[in-house]
């Protein structure tokens, strides 16, 4: 099974939230994942990321891909760079 870490959007229409999944890759957008890992709300004036940073690496570790949007969350939570260093 592939597996891939992606963004499932939340909230109201033109207020997005998402939420960082683990998800087989042939399922939809918001459809059924494995596990949430963390969450992204690009609305409030800081942007707010929150990442499981174990759960994440033990993703990646396994083979999980990122999204790019996901990978570039990473990078700026800096679990991107304790994953390459591992």
């Amino acid at each position: 099974m592939a597996t891939k870490i992606r963004l499932k959007r939340m909230g109201a229409k033109k207020d997005p939230f998402y939420r960082l999944v683990v998800a087989d890759s042939r399922s939809p957008r918001d459809g059924r994942f494995i596990e949430e890992i963390g969450y992204y709300n690009p609305a409030q004036s800081p942007e707010e990321i929150k990442v499981d940073e174990e759960r994440a690496l033990y993703w990646l570790k396994t083979g999980a891909k990122p999204s790019d949007t996901v990978k570039a969350l990473l990078r700026k939570a800096g679990v991107w760079s304790k994953f390459k260093n591992s």
